[in-house]
């Protein structure tokens, strides 16, 4: 959908007040902040509801919208309390939310209808299709993935039914977004909590910081986003500071307003304000390699030193009132600039015994706008004051200060529903064990040389790319409008050929599957971990779904739905073919990231030439059954990626006897090891 204004929104970020206000100062169309809770980014100061609220009474008085991340996954015994939050949101007036999670987004539009929702990047939306899903959720607006080039993103805006964001400036995670859980299952601090602590920026392979990105940078490119017809531009940094904010929003307010490119000294400020041996533009421009590689240098944290202090305080809105003050009638105040007026009434003012009211002196005392955020001058004050009245200067105060909360609200009626727990009978679904392989010529080794064990599984998934005659394929966790075609061509094939089910990762690849007659099976990167998102894919059409690895057995247990009982976890799906840059291309399927303990992570590349990291270590249940029983698992799902055919096997009839593996193995619900 082609943005309604002339101009992109200029979105800013915002840890705290202090940045807040550097981010108005700057120039900003709009401000997005986190809450206490429910913000993908927990290590920011953040903002209380106190906060909050003066946030959005501040924003507004400056023409700014105000936006808040509630973008991590919730839990369902967290859900009243957010459900109550969101509530309190709209009451004072925020003007969106940011989310990805698809229970979240079911349960706004169950108690604040009327909400915006933009659909976070952590929704992983890489496509059209995945941009009108989210749309006929209820988002009015997407944000894209920040792996698109120009004319992905270019192809989504003149098809789509939803506004489109992109981001403009700042950190990259080498990951897709919504589809890292190194930290989480690595660290034991969750990204899609918010808690991610970037083992992305820390070196691999004998000291070399292979995953670290340089920041991203598009001002170079101002011109063609305006032409693109992007709804929204995006500047990361919830974690920077308010020198960081006003220096980078104030850039790029002046590149929108003058419809032009960075100058060589603009890049260069950007540069001091904050980057990674520079910046990059990357998959913009369809050059993905390894220039994107930076990281934080010694010169670079010399340079923003050099950058000037930022001492920026809030700035008072100019206001002009008329007062009447007549014997008998209660006293009126109005308040007004050009956009907004508001009247209050007071007290009623009495007969003068020896002091009656001057002119002068009430203007003065109505003047003291004090720790509001108004600004009244004497001068600008009209007042019609009969003679010999009186107010006493309490009177005057409390009708000075009704005028200024008057003015200064954003209030919104309150929701006056309460929260209604979601009455969920656990459906476990199908009793079902399923398998997906990586490599089809260990499927293909396997079924020849082992075929007794395949018997275990009820269905087998495949690459797309790599189907033959299972009775299932992955749609490709990443397919954007530029590949959609060649991916429906594969996908028509493989039922052609005898494929029933799709496992499916985003919203998008719903779509693919259900437009090819593929049964979709949700796959675990949907990070399912509430009722109510299993429900909102139910009503998808996806029946049976692999949750979030990182639930507990009793959470899994809570929602109900499928497990990885073996396998080793993708924790990051790169845009990038690391493989063919650390490794050389003939080491594929034979190549592993290293970290400083010397655990190895397997890299098998996937679709698109795009990579897949997995885990050091293979998670295993088959030798505690009985929680999995307890926990009321139907569904167990099976991921073999670069295990030999006699290592799959040992491992299928060690799951059969229930017998432990001989090697170290991961829980559901805990860390590696």
């Amino acid at each position: 959908m082609k943005r309604k204004c002339e101009l992109p929104e200029l979105l800013a970020p915002a840890g705290n007040y202090d940045s807040l206000i550097a981010a108005v100062a700057g120039g900003a169309d709009a401000v997005y902040v986190g809450g206490e809770a429910f913000g993908a980014r927990a290590y920011a100061k953040n903002f209380n509801m106190d906060e909050l609220s003066r946030a959005v009474r501040y924003t507004h008085l400056h023409g700014v919208k105000l936006y808040v991340t509630v973008n991590t996954l919730v839990y369902d015994r967290e859900m009243e309390s957010l459900s109550d939050y969101i509530a309190e949101l709209w009451r004072i007036g925020v003007d969106a939310l940011i989310t990805a999670d698809l229970g979240v987004i079911k349960e706004i539009k169950s108690r604040t209808p009327d909400f915006p929702i933009h659909a976070s990047t952590q929704m992983s939306v890489h496509n059209t299709y995945g941009a009108d899903a989210a749309a006929a959720l209820g988002c009015e607006r997407v944000v894209l993935a920040r792996e698109l080039s120009s004319k992905d993103i270019k192809a989504v805006v003149e098809k789509s039914n939803a506004e489109i964001e992109v981001f403009l400036h700042g950190a990259l995670c080498v990951s897709h977004s919504g589809q890292c859980l190194m930290s989480s299952l690595v660290g034991g601090r969750s990204g899609n909590r918010g808690e991610c602590a970037q083992p992305c920026r820390l070196p691999y392979n004998n000291g070399k910081h292979i995953l670290s990105l340089s920041d991203l940078s598009l001002a170079n490119h101002v011109k063609e986003l305006i032409d693109i017809g992007v709804a929204s531009l995006k500047i990361e940094g919830r974690m920077k500071s308010p020198e960081y904010v006003y220096t980078v929003t104030s850039i790029y307010r002046r590149l929108l307003d003058e419809r032009r490119d960075a100058s060589e000294k603009e890049n260069e400020i950007l540069r001091k304000a904050f980057s990674r041996g520079g910046f990059t533009d990357g998959y913009f421009v369809n050059k993905k390699q390894s220039k994107m590689t930076g990281i934080r240098s010694e010169e670079d944290k010399k340079l923003s030193k050099e950058l000037f202090d930022v001492k920026l305080e809030p700035v008072r809105k100019k206001v002009f009132a008329k007062v009447r003050m007549e014997l008998g009638k209660p006293a009126v105040m109005t308040l007004y600039n050009s956009e907004k007026s508001v009247t209050v009434t007071g007290d009623t003012p009495i007969t003068a015994i020896n002091s009656p009211l001057d002119a002068e002196s009430v203007k003065a005392r109505l003047s003291k706008m004090g720790a509001t955020m108004l600004s009244l001058d004497v001068c600008d004050i009209e007042i019609v004051l009969d003679e010999g009245i009186n107010l006493s200067p309490s009177q005057i105060n409390s009708l000075r200060r009704y005028a200024a909360e008057s003015f200064e609200s954003c209030d919104r009626e309150a929701v006056d529903n309460k929260y209604k727990k979601k009455k969920c009978t656990v459906e476990p679904g199908k009793n079902l064990v399923t398998a997906q392989f990586f490599s089809k010529n260990i499927y293909n080794e396997i079924k020849n040389t082992y075929p007794e064990e395949l018997k275990l599984f009820d269905a087998v998934f495949l690459p797309l790319e790599e189907f033959s005659s299972t009775e299932g394929v992955e749609i490709p966790p990443v397919v954007f409008d530029s590949e959609i075609e060649k991916v429906e061509e594969m996908a028509n094939k493989a039922k052609a050929n005898g494929a029933i089910y799709a496992l499916v990762g985003n919203i998008g690849a719903i779509t693919i599957a259900k437009r090819c007659g593929l049964i979709p099976i949700g796959d675990f990167r949907l990070n399912i971990s509430n009722s109510y998102a299993k429900e909102a894919y139910r009503e998808l059409g996806v029946t049976e779904s692999i949750l979030s690895p990182e639930l507990t057995l009793p959470m899994a247990r809570d929602i109900g739905g499928g497990e990885i009982v073996f396998g080793r976890i993708p924790v990051m799906l790169t845009e990038r073919c690391f493989i063919k840059e650390n490794f050389g291309c003939d080491k594929c399927g034979k190549s592993a990231l290293v970290d400083r303990t010397g655990k190895e992570f397997p890299i098998i590349k996937t679709f698109g030439h795009r990579n897949i990291i997995f885990n050091s270590v293979p998670t295993y249940m088959g030798d505690k059954k009985e929680e999995i029983a307890g926990a009321k698992i139907a569904h167990k799902h099976f991921i073999f990626t670069n295990e030999s055919a006699k290592e799959a096997s040992r491992v299928i009839l060690s799951y059969i006897k229930s017998q432990p593996l001989p090697y170290n193995v991961r829980r559901i619900g805990r860390r590696s090891l």
